[in-house]
């Protein structure tokens, strides 16, 4: 009951237009197509607009990046999806003065993600915007206020929600088959190079980008190849600096963690404490290569574990969230669910290569478009995602104050008076963040 009070006042709050069960506002018929825009369009920008052109209904209406050949890319494969007529423009706000686009699925680097979806927001727009939801906890707050004010279905890319093996994985914490849970640890590990991303020097932007529009609200830089990232065979780099993004902690912990509190209800941790730091990769990025975090929740105690100079497997996976039970073990990733059981020679049960349960990006998107049409909150309604994010921006703060960290889930804030500066969003002029 605390748990719901608390989620209750958390929407609430800033907003007394809030609302907490139904969305209301236009809603599209079964037969009427969908246009849908996407702002940035380097790899999961691409790819969702892949997934988007699966899903019947939904139309690619236009394109959006500052970086003029991922915008040449994305016109190109929208129009080769058998979208014609695809509008491509340099400017997010182009997107959002057209009365013609219904929804904006942003892609952009982590520091765009709550100013964008706000915006979209203020000018009628329904949201898809991908994870981890913000940089700041500030920002998460206003994203679910301004939903909710404006009435628009917000949804995050968070997909694994969507995922059949992670419903299971769900429903075998709820019905008790695992017994107590006390212990929910969740990893990811790797075998980096130890010269990582590299020391580039400063230099100008390569022709085609908007530099300083990519900057946006984040502070002044000079160019580097590290910072900007962009790669075609890999993931880009600028999430490895604090002015964009909070490194593998809101990258792949926030998917990790997402799933422990998509299991116990959405709850937030008490507490939270970290150690890390860089002490294996020599490049110049700022966030650790190695990192422990634990969360004392109400009735478990989880972690979060990332390694990036030793890739050696635990519950026969590199990555995954677990779930220790009294009666069993359970650990579920996109490969499947592993069930062991605490019985002495019990062999572990494993569910693996169902591909109606694999399946997570294109139901997502289905889900999507669905409430698009009911109005409904989605499978990872902006909410859930604030959630997680927040859990996770919390123990990078732990990490680099060298505090443990209370968490007031009432007032959205910490405790300790001497962090609470570090939770509201810095912007660079002339960009500020108004619900």
């Amino acid at each position: 009951m605390a748990q719901d009070s608390n989620r209750r006042e958390f929407l609430q709050a800033g907003a007394a237009a809030l609302t907490t069960s139904l969305f209301t506002g236009s809603v599209k018929g079964a037969n009427d197509r969908i246009r849908v825009a996407f702002v940035g369009t380097g790899r999961m920008g691409s790819a969702n607009i892949g997934y988007c052109a699966q899903v019947p209904g939904f139309e690619i209406a236009a394109v959006c990046d500052v970086y003029q050949p991922a915008l040449e890319k994305a016109e190109a494969q929208a129009k080769k999806l058998g979208f014609d007529g695809v509008k491509a423009v340099h400017d997010f706000r182009d997107i959002l003065a057209d009365k013609s686009i219904d929804a904006v699925s942003i892609a952009t680097p982590d520091h765009w993600h709550a100013y964008i979806a706000i915006e979209a927001c203020k000018a009628g727009k329904d949201v898809w915007v991908e994870k981890p939801a913000c940089v700041y906890v500030e920002e998460g707050r206003k994203m679910v206020e301004a939903a909710r004010k404006y009435k628009r279905v917000m949804q995050a890319g968070t997909m694994q929600r969507s995922g059949g093996y992670f419903r299971k994985a769900r429903d075998l914490v709820k019905s008790g088959a695992l017994g107590e849970i006390t212990f929910c640890p969740t990893f990811q590990a790797g075998l980096a190079k130890r010269e990582g991303w590299g020391k580039p020097p400063d230099s100008a932007p390569p022709a085609g980008l908007d530099w300083d529009l990519w900057l946006g609200p984040a502070p002044k830089r000079p160019f580097n190849p590290n910072r900007w990232g962009v790669r075609d065979t890999e993931w880009s780099a600028f999430r490895y600096f604090w002015d964009y993004a909070g490194g593998a902690m809101t990258d792949w912990g926030v998917h990790l963690l997402d799933i422990t509190q998509f299991a116990f209800d959405e709850a937030m941790p008490l507490s939270v404490s970290a150690q890390g730091g860089k002490f294996y990769v020599d490049d110049n990025t700022e966030t650790p290569d190695t990192m422990l975090a634990t969360f004392r929740y109400a009735k478990f105690v989880a972690s979060y574990e990332s390694r990036t100079a030793n890739n050696f497997p635990m519950y026969q996976n590199t990555y995954g969230t677990a779930f220790h039970g009294s009666e069993a073990t359970m650990l579920v990733n996109r490969d499947g669910v592993f069930v062991f059981p605490n019985k002495k020679g019990a062999a572990p049960e494993i569910t693996t290569k169902d591909k109606a349960l694999a399946d997570m990006n294109v139901p997502h998107w289905r889900n999507f478009q669905e409430c698009l049409r009911s109005r409904e909150k989605p499978a990872s309604d902006i909410e859930t995602c604030v959630r997680s994010t927040t859990t996770c921006l919390l123990a990078n703060l732990a990490l680099r104050h060298a505090v443990t960290l209370d968490w007031d889930e009432p007032a959205w804030t910490v405790k300790q008076h001497e962090i609470k500066p570090f939770l509201k969003a810095k912007y660079r002029a002339p960009w500020t963040l108004e619900v």
